[in-house]
Protein backbone atom coordinates (compact mmCIF):
# COMPACT_ATOMS: atom_id res chain seq x y z
CA UNK A 1 0.00 0.00 0.00
CA UNK A 2 3.03 2.13 0.16
CA UNK A 3 3.76 4.97 -2.43
CA UNK A 4 4.35 8.28 -2.90
CA UNK A 5 0.93 9.18 -1.27
CA UNK A 6 0.28 11.00 1.80
CA UNK A 7 -2.76 9.04 3.68
CA UNK A 8 -2.84 12.51 6.05
CA UNK A 9 -3.93 14.86 2.66
CA UNK A 10 -7.58 15.59 2.54
CA UNK A 11 -7.85 16.43 -0.79
CA UNK A 12 -9.46 14.05 -3.28
CA UNK A 13 -7.48 11.73 -5.17
CA UNK A 14 -8.68 14.07 -8.83
CA UNK A 15 -6.94 16.83 -7.45
CA UNK A 16 -4.37 18.71 -9.72
CA UNK A 17 -1.92 18.27 -7.04
CA UNK A 18 -1.90 14.84 -7.13
CA UNK A 19 -1.74 14.42 -10.85
CA UNK A 20 1.16 16.14 -11.84
CA UNK A 21 3.91 12.91 -11.46
CA UNK A 22 1.94 11.30 -14.39
CA UNK A 23 4.25 9.75 -17.62
CA UNK A 24 3.16 11.37 -20.90
CA UNK A 25 0.70 10.04 -23.23
CA UNK A 26 -0.17 7.19 -20.19
CA UNK A 27 -3.99 8.41 -20.19
CA UNK A 28 -4.36 8.21 -24.11
CA UNK A 29 -2.83 4.50 -24.02
CA UNK A 30 -5.34 3.67 -21.30
CA UNK A 31 -8.16 4.37 -23.31
CA UNK A 32 -6.64 2.50 -26.08
CA UNK A 33 -6.64 -0.60 -23.51
CA UNK A 34 -2.54 0.08 -22.61
CA UNK A 35 -1.59 -0.17 -19.32
CA UNK A 36 -0.63 2.38 -16.31
CA UNK A 37 2.42 0.06 -16.88
CA UNK A 38 3.31 0.32 -20.34
CA UNK A 39 2.55 4.23 -20.45
CA UNK A 40 5.45 4.00 -17.11
CA UNK A 41 7.64 2.03 -18.86
CA UNK A 42 8.09 4.27 -21.92
CA UNK A 43 9.42 7.31 -19.41
CA UNK A 44 7.68 10.16 -21.18
CA UNK A 45 7.00 13.92 -19.76
CA UNK A 46 4.64 15.09 -17.12
CA UNK A 47 1.47 15.29 -17.63
CA UNK A 48 -1.89 15.80 -15.65
CA UNK A 49 -4.19 13.24 -16.29
CA UNK A 50 -3.13 10.03 -14.80
CA UNK A 51 -3.36 6.55 -16.69
CA UNK A 52 -6.01 5.28 -14.34
CA UNK A 53 -8.43 8.12 -14.97
CA UNK A 54 -11.10 6.40 -16.77
CA UNK A 55 -14.75 5.45 -16.22
CA UNK A 56 -15.77 2.40 -14.32
CA UNK A 57 -17.35 1.17 -17.03
CA UNK A 58 -13.93 1.31 -19.01
CA UNK A 59 -12.08 -0.68 -16.23
CA UNK A 60 -14.52 -3.49 -16.45
CA UNK A 61 -14.83 -3.33 -20.11
CA UNK A 62 -10.53 -3.72 -20.06
CA UNK A 63 -10.90 -5.90 -17.18
CA UNK A 64 -13.52 -8.93 -19.47
CA UNK A 65 -11.16 -7.90 -22.53
CA UNK A 66 -8.01 -9.52 -20.91
CA UNK A 67 -10.08 -12.38 -19.36
CA UNK A 68 -11.33 -12.99 -23.12
CA UNK A 69 -7.22 -12.99 -24.44
CA UNK A 70 -6.61 -15.30 -20.99
CA UNK A 71 -9.35 -17.69 -22.11
CA UNK A 72 -8.32 -17.64 -25.72
CA UNK A 73 -4.54 -18.18 -24.87
CA UNK A 74 -3.62 -14.86 -26.43
CA UNK A 75 -1.86 -13.16 -23.49
CA UNK A 76 -0.70 -9.54 -24.51
CA UNK A 77 1.79 -9.71 -21.43
CA UNK A 78 5.04 -11.18 -21.81
CA UNK A 79 7.22 -8.69 -20.67
CA UNK A 80 6.31 -8.13 -16.87
CA UNK A 81 9.96 -6.57 -16.15
CA UNK A 82 9.14 -3.59 -18.34
CA UNK A 83 8.58 -0.77 -16.61
CA UNK A 84 10.23 -1.72 -13.33
CA UNK A 85 12.18 1.30 -12.84
CA UNK A 86 9.60 3.52 -13.55
CA UNK A 87 6.77 1.88 -11.12
CA UNK A 88 8.61 2.78 -7.95
CA UNK A 89 7.79 6.18 -8.40
CA UNK A 90 4.24 5.41 -8.41
CA UNK A 91 1.33 3.21 -8.96
CA UNK A 92 -1.95 3.77 -10.94
CA UNK A 93 -3.72 0.43 -10.63
CA UNK A 94 -7.32 1.16 -12.71
CA UNK A 95 -9.23 -1.76 -10.65
CA UNK A 96 -9.36 -3.50 -7.23
CA UNK A 97 -9.51 -7.26 -7.16
CA UNK A 98 -11.00 -9.26 -4.25
CA UNK A 99 -10.23 -12.30 -4.64
CA UNK A 100 -9.57 -16.09 -2.81
CA UNK A 101 -6.17 -17.18 -1.84
CA UNK A 102 -6.91 -19.95 -3.55
CA UNK A 103 -3.18 -20.84 -5.69
CA UNK A 104 -5.10 -21.62 -8.84
CA UNK A 105 -6.79 -18.11 -9.02
CA UNK A 106 -4.49 -15.58 -10.08
CA UNK A 107 -6.29 -11.91 -11.23
CA UNK A 108 -3.27 -10.43 -13.02
CA UNK A 109 -3.05 -13.83 -15.28
CA UNK A 110 -6.71 -14.06 -15.25
CA UNK A 111 -7.37 -11.00 -16.51
CA UNK A 112 -4.01 -10.21 -18.94
CA UNK A 113 -2.37 -7.59 -16.71
CA UNK A 114 0.38 -6.02 -15.69
CA UNK A 115 2.68 -5.22 -12.93
CA UNK A 116 0.73 -2.07 -11.13
CA UNK A 117 -2.65 -2.60 -13.15
CA UNK A 118 -4.68 -4.43 -10.36
CA UNK A 119 -4.90 -4.10 -6.70
CA UNK A 120 -5.20 -7.26 -4.97
CA UNK A 121 -7.03 -8.23 -1.98
CA UNK A 122 -7.07 -12.05 -1.06
CA UNK A 123 -8.18 -13.58 1.61
CA UNK A 124 -9.99 -17.55 1.47
CA UNK A 125 -13.51 -17.66 0.65
CA UNK A 126 -13.02 -13.43 -1.67
CA UNK A 127 -15.34 -11.99 1.46
CA UNK A 128 -14.46 -8.68 2.83
CA UNK A 129 -13.38 -8.14 6.58
CA UNK A 130 -12.47 -4.68 7.93
CA UNK A 131 -8.68 -5.04 7.07
CA UNK A 132 -9.23 -5.99 3.76
CA UNK A 133 -11.95 -2.82 3.43
CA UNK A 134 -9.71 -0.46 4.88
CA UNK A 135 -6.96 -1.60 1.76
CA UNK A 136 -10.07 -1.35 -0.86
CA UNK A 137 -10.73 2.46 0.57
CA UNK A 138 -7.52 3.79 0.48
CA UNK A 139 -7.57 2.08 -3.29
CA UNK A 140 -10.40 4.21 -4.15
CA UNK A 141 -9.42 7.23 -2.51
CA UNK A 142 -6.24 7.57 -2.77
CA UNK A 143 -5.17 5.48 -5.58
CA UNK A 144 -8.02 6.56 -7.73
CA UNK A 145 -8.96 3.38 -8.71
CA UNK A 146 -12.40 3.47 -10.03
CA UNK A 147 -13.65 -0.52 -9.97
CA UNK A 148 -14.11 -2.74 -7.92
CA UNK A 149 -14.79 -6.45 -8.24
CA UNK A 150 -15.36 -9.22 -6.24
CA UNK A 151 -14.24 -12.43 -7.56
CA UNK A 152 -15.62 -15.93 -6.63
CA UNK A 153 -14.54 -19.30 -8.30
CA UNK A 154 -15.42 -22.35 -8.86
CA UNK A 155 -14.94 -25.06 -6.20
CA UNK A 156 -13.74 -22.84 -3.49
CA UNK A 157 -12.50 -25.25 -0.92
CA UNK A 158 -13.52 -22.32 1.62
CA UNK A 159 -17.10 -21.97 0.57
CA UNK A 160 -17.03 -25.57 0.44
CA UNK A 161 -16.03 -25.85 4.11
CA UNK A 162 -18.56 -23.20 5.00
CA UNK A 163 -21.21 -26.12 3.24
CA UNK A 164 -20.08 -28.54 5.46
CA UNK A 165 -20.20 -26.44 9.02
CA UNK A 166 -23.93 -25.25 8.28
CA UNK A 167 -25.14 -28.97 6.91
CA UNK A 168 -23.00 -31.24 9.04
CA UNK A 169 -22.31 -29.28 11.84
CA UNK A 170 -18.46 -29.69 11.17
CA UNK A 171 -15.81 -28.61 13.53
CA UNK A 172 -12.83 -26.96 12.06
CA UNK A 173 -9.20 -26.46 13.76
CA UNK A 174 -7.58 -23.37 14.48
CA UNK A 175 -8.77 -19.96 13.42
CA UNK A 176 -10.61 -21.51 10.16
CA UNK A 177 -13.91 -20.92 12.37
CA UNK A 178 -13.63 -17.44 12.17
CA UNK A 179 -13.21 -17.81 7.84
CA UNK A 180 -16.33 -20.11 7.41
CA UNK A 181 -18.62 -17.43 9.96
CA UNK A 182 -17.78 -14.62 7.55
CA UNK A 183 -19.30 -17.25 4.50
CA UNK A 184 -22.10 -18.99 6.35
CA UNK A 185 -24.75 -16.03 5.34
CA UNK A 186 -24.38 -16.94 1.95
CA UNK A 187 -24.71 -20.74 2.51
CA UNK A 188 -28.04 -19.96 4.41
CA UNK A 189 -28.98 -18.04 1.30
CA UNK A 190 -28.15 -20.67 -1.49
CA UNK A 191 -29.90 -23.06 1.16
CA UNK A 192 -33.03 -21.04 0.58
CA UNK A 193 -33.28 -20.97 -2.77
CA UNK A 194 -32.99 -25.25 -2.94
CA UNK A 195 -30.56 -25.02 -6.00
CA UNK A 196 -29.11 -27.67 -7.67
CA UNK A 197 -25.17 -27.62 -6.18
CA UNK A 198 -25.06 -25.58 -2.64
CA UNK A 199 -21.36 -25.04 -3.07
CA UNK A 200 -21.77 -23.23 -6.58
CA UNK A 201 -24.76 -21.78 -5.72
CA UNK A 202 -23.03 -20.58 -2.09
CA UNK A 203 -20.43 -18.70 -3.87
CA UNK A 204 -22.26 -17.12 -5.88
CA UNK A 205 -24.26 -15.83 -2.99
CA UNK A 206 -20.70 -14.93 -1.11
CA UNK A 207 -19.88 -12.63 -3.98
CA UNK A 208 -23.30 -11.08 -4.16
CA UNK A 209 -23.20 -10.07 -0.75
CA UNK A 210 -19.88 -9.01 -0.43
CA UNK A 211 -20.78 -6.48 -3.62
CA UNK A 212 -23.41 -5.02 -1.14
CA UNK A 213 -21.32 -4.71 1.66
CA UNK A 214 -18.83 -2.64 -0.51
CA UNK A 215 -21.65 -0.85 -1.96
CA UNK A 216 -23.31 -0.01 1.50
CA UNK A 217 -20.27 0.80 3.09
CA UNK A 218 -19.64 3.79 4.90
CA UNK A 219 -17.74 6.22 4.74
CA UNK A 220 -16.06 6.42 2.20
CA UNK A 221 -16.49 3.56 -0.87
CA UNK A 222 -20.62 3.63 -0.56
CA UNK A 223 -20.29 7.55 -1.15
CA UNK A 224 -17.95 6.99 -4.14
CA UNK A 225 -20.61 4.25 -5.88
CA UNK A 226 -23.46 6.99 -4.71
CA UNK A 227 -21.30 9.78 -6.93
CA UNK A 228 -20.95 7.24 -9.87
CA UNK A 229 -17.20 7.50 -9.41
CA UNK A 230 -16.55 3.64 -8.17
CA UNK A 231 -18.65 0.91 -9.48
CA UNK A 232 -18.64 -2.29 -7.69
CA UNK A 233 -19.64 -5.59 -9.19
CA UNK A 234 -19.09 -9.33 -8.94
CA UNK A 235 -17.93 -12.34 -11.10
CA UNK A 236 -17.32 -16.21 -10.70
CA UNK A 237 -13.90 -17.87 -12.24
CA UNK A 238 -14.26 -21.06 -13.44
CA UNK A 239 -11.34 -23.17 -12.80
CA UNK A 240 -11.45 -25.32 -15.72
CA UNK A 241 -11.85 -22.90 -18.63
CA UNK A 242 -10.61 -19.51 -17.39
CA UNK A 243 -13.66 -17.69 -18.05
CA UNK A 244 -14.89 -15.19 -15.87
CA UNK A 245 -18.85 -14.47 -15.73
CA UNK A 246 -20.50 -11.65 -13.95
CA UNK A 247 -23.18 -12.71 -11.01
Amino acid sequence: MCNQHNLGRSESPASPSRRQVLLGGAATATLMGWSASDALAKGETAIDTPPNAISPDQALKRLLAGNARYVANTPARKDFSAGRAARTRAQYPFASIVSCADSRVAPELAFDQGPGDLFVVRVAGNFVNDDGLASLEYGAKFLGIPFILILGHTNCGAVGAAVKVVKENARLPGHLPELVNAIKPAVRIAQGKKGGDLVADATVENVRLNVHRLMVSRPIIGELVKTGKVRVAGGVYDLATGKIDLV
